[in-house]
């Protein structure tokens, strides 16, 4: 996942990989002052979730 150090929580869609495991809303790479408290997200045994603060999703895909 490639995202500069941006507003948290502006897309709706994100992409992630193993590599940006644990998976957290907002992602490590964003800014938080701005955005809803970070929370874990179970991506692992679905293959996408849903945060349940911003309504973005996180879609595993392949790679790393």
């Amino acid at each position: 996942m490639k995202i500069a150090p941006d507003q948290a929580c502006a897309k709706k869609r994100y992409e992630v990989t193993l590599a940006d495991l644990p998976l957290s809303c907002p992602p490590r790479s964003m800014r938080v002052w701005d955005a809803h408290p970070r929370v874990y997200l179970p991506i692992k045994a679905r293959s996408s979730v849903v945060c349940p603060y911003c309504s973005a999703e996180y879609v595993l895909v392949d790679g790393e």
